[in-house]
This record gives C-alpha cells, structure tokens and sequence, in this order.
C-alpha cells in the first residue's frame, strides 16, 4: 500500500490531508466541548444543527464549484480554501454565542466544500494506474481513520494541560500546514470539459451521472446508511459518555477514538479484498452491519448503565467505524468507473454534495431526536434509516455490473467518430465500449433491452 508514496507529488498532497485532517480532528473534539459549555445537556440539538449548517454549506457549494473546476488552477483553488479555513479555525476560541458557531461553521464548510472534491479529483489524474489508485484510497481512508484514532487522543493529551479553546489553533497550523504542501508540488491541469453549456447545466450534470447510472444510485443509498451510523457517533457521543455516564471529558475522546480504531483497521484490510472480490460484495454487507449496531445501540442505551456500558459503547462505535470505512474507501473507484477523465471534477463534487445531504437529513435527526425523545429512540430511528438505505442499495445495484455495455445509436450520423467501429442496422449504430454517461450517452441501457436508444 505505502508503495505509492514513492509518486513525490502524490506524497505531499496525502501528507497535507493528513495534517489538515488531524487539525480538523482538534476541532471537533473541541467544537463538542464548546456546545457542551454553551447548551449543557442541549449540546446533541445544538451540534445537530451545526452540522446540519455545515451540510448546506457542502451540498449548496460542492456542485457550483465542480461546475467552474476545469477552470481554475488547481492548486490555487486548494490553497485559497486552506488558507481560508485557517481564517475561520483561528476566529472559533473567541464564540460566546451559539449562534457565532453557527456562522463560522458555515465559512468554515463552505471553504471545504470548494476543497475537498478538487483534491479527491486530482488524485487520480496524479495516479493513473488503478492499482495505485486503489492504493491511495484506502491510504485516503486510513488517513481519515487516523485522524479519528490519532486526533481525540491528541486531544485528549492537551486538555490536561490547556483549555479545548487552544485546540482551535492546532487546526488552524494544519490548513496552513497542508498549504505549504501543495504548493510545494506541481499538479496536472484540470482536463477542459466541452460541454459549451450554462453554469447550471455544467453544475447540474454530476447529479445527472448519479441518478442515471445505477451504481452510483446504489452508492447514495450507502452513504444515507453511512450518515445514520456516523451521524449518532459525531452528535451524540459527548452526551452519552456525560450525561448518560457522568464520565470525563477526555473519555469523548477515547470514544471518537474507539469508532476512528475500527475504520481503521477495516481501511488496512479492505484493499487485498477488494483485489479478489468486487466493491459491491463488500460494502453491501457492511451497510447492513451499520443498521444492526445501531439497533443494538439502542437496546443498550435503553437499560439502566452498569460496568459493562462503558466497554459496550466503545466496542459499538468500533464497529460502526469499520462498517463505514468498508462503505466508502471503494467510493472513489466507483467514481472513476462511472465517469470520463474530464467529468471526475463533477463526479467528485456531485459524490461529495449529494452524499453530505444526506448527513443534512441525520445529524439534525440524530440530535433532536436525542433531546426530545431520548437516545433509545434516536439510535432505532436511526437503524431504521439505515436498513431501509442498505435494502435500497441491493436492490438498486444489479448483481453482474459490467464495464463494457453493447448499445445502439440511433441519432447519430454516418460517419460521427464516436460510431465509426459501429456495425450498422436498421435501427442505428450498436456497438459496445466501457459505458459512461456524457452528452453521447443519456442514460443507461436497460438490463435486458441493451439496443434501447441512448
């Protein structure tokens, strides 16, 4: 897996996501605590509904973003938005009101949103080998993992020795850690889409590759399943260890810390898998394993606490952590599958966008729900969410998914490039070729109709 770390540039941008994501990691722990100083045992409604500001900041942005990508200088954009975020990190310690927090995480988000899917894009155009590919997504996964391993316990080290609001300054040096990185490399021009169309058709047409190709209407059900597990551990974690343990503040980081442990463990072991088996016999399982926990979840939290509650919870998040790390590390090649070299920018921000609304629908779900009707409600709610995600997927995805799909052309000309190894008939032009949605091909073949006009 480390082999691709040979690839200097790659190098460095996996180096910068690492720091910038355990400067993140600070600010969650210490965005918790600072809910929790302000709401008391309201802090589940009020980072409910911090993050779900922060997922309107991701679905609103990602896709206006992707739509102007090939035009901007990639590394301008990535350092812009760091340089940016680390604006907004250093402004967090001095929040007195809830409703300050509420505006900062929007900047905040907004910043990311613009981020992230340029750097999930940019990786497979600096390694365009699937195998290194596969690589550097589960280094990707292992990074995020580490960070939820690495981050809460750091954390949790620092506040013996400073108040949380001193974590802030820890995210804000990662962004501006992870700037100094990309600068520091050379990356590859964003490949220029020719679709000569407005900025609401170019912003729009990620969606459109989503919702005509069916994997990738199966992988947005598995990322409603991802948020209903993730969304109970990030909103609800610092409520069930004080006030449903009495336990230390430090313990919310060791529980971050347990769900961070199974992700990553799950990222280490999901690439020889997926070397013999295909994305779909693995994530499909692992998403009905997110809804089995939960529902477990909520049995436990629905009897009096006694010694083994503590030891429960931590083992139950470990679970949820690998679940969702087997879900999404195989996401990016689903993507790179689904879309042409100069749609992955609009892919990656649809992926990103698309996926995050549906964390908009749980993380409120998740804290009001915890605060008007208790956690074993939530958690079942939730589970329920979950099933109904992953039931969705298996029956959405088909079970042979081919690459390679024989269609016809009807409206093409004798004589278009794109049909000149097409055998004619008398309906059009039927050949066969690895099948990607672009302004050739609208939508998909059905299963057992491949001659449908597309």
């Amino acid at each position: 897996m480390l082999a691709v770390l040979r690839n200097r540039t790659y190098r460095h941008l996996f180096t910068a996501q690492v720091i910038a994501l355990v400067g993140t990691g600070l600010a969650t722990v210490a965005l918790s605590l600072l809910a929790y100083d302000l709401a008391g045992a309201d802090a589940s409604a009020v980072l409910g509904t911090a993050l779900a500001v922060k997922m309107v900041a991701y679905v609103g942005v990602a896709p206006v973003v992707g739509a102007f990508a090939d035009r901007i200088p990639r590394r301008a954009l990535l350092v812009s938005m760091d340089l940016t975020r680390a604006v907004v990190a250093l402004s967090l310690p001095f929040v007195t009101q809830v409703w300050q927090i509420y505006i900062l995480v929007f900047l905040l988000q907004c910043a990311s949103a613009a981020f992230t899917p340029a750097f999930q894009a940019t990786i497979p155009e600096v390694l365009p080998e699937e195998r290194d590919y596969t690589r550097a997504l589960s280094l990707s996964r292992l990074a995020y993992d580490l960070e939820s391993l690495f981050s809460p316990a750091l954390a949790a080290g620092l506040l013996s020795l400073i108040s949380y609001n001193w974590l802030f300054a820890g995210t804000t040096a990662g962004f501006l850690a992870s700037a100094a990185l990309v600068v520091s490399v050379l990356l590859p021009r964003p490949v220029p889409v020719e679709r000569a169309r407005g900025v609401y058709t170019k912003a729009s047409f990620g969606t459109r590759l989503f919702l005509a190709t069916p994997r990738l209407r199966a992988l947005l059900a598995l990322d409603l399943a991802v948020a209903a597990g993730g969304a109970m551990v990030t909103v609800n974690t610092v409520v069930l260890v004080r006030e449903g343990l009495g336990r230390a503040a430090g313990d919310v980081s060791l529980a971050l810390g347990a769900y961070g442990a199974g992700s990553m463990l799950a990222a280490l072991l999901l690439p020889r898998a997926l070397d013999r088996v295909g994305d779909r016999t693995v994530m499909l399982p692992a998403a009905f394993a997110l809804s089995c926990v939960l529902a477990a979840v909520s049995l436990g939290t629905a009897v009096a606490p006694g010694p083994w509650t503590w030891p429960a919870l931590l083992a139950a998040w470990a679970l949820l952590g690998a679940a969702t790390s087997v879900v999404l590390t195989p996401c990016g090649r689903l993507l790179r599958r689904s879309a042409a070299a100069a749609d992955l920018p609009a892919a990656f921000a649809a992926q990103f966008s698309l996926s995050h609304s549906c964390w908009l629908l749980t993380y409120p779900l998740a804290g009001w729900l915890a605060a008007a009707a208790g956690m074993p409600v939530a958690s079942a709610v939730l589970a329920a969410v979950g099933l109904a995600a992953a039931s969705c997927a298996m029956a959405i995805w088909p079970r042979t998914d081919p690459d390679r799909l024989d269609h016809l052309h009807s409206e093409l000309p004798a004589g278009h490039p794109h049909v000149q190894d097409a055998v004619p008939t008398h309906e059009g032009w039927r050949h066969g070729h690895d099948y990607r949605i672009d302004s050739l091909h609208r939508r998909w073949p059905a299963p057992r109709r491949l001659s449908e006009r597309v």
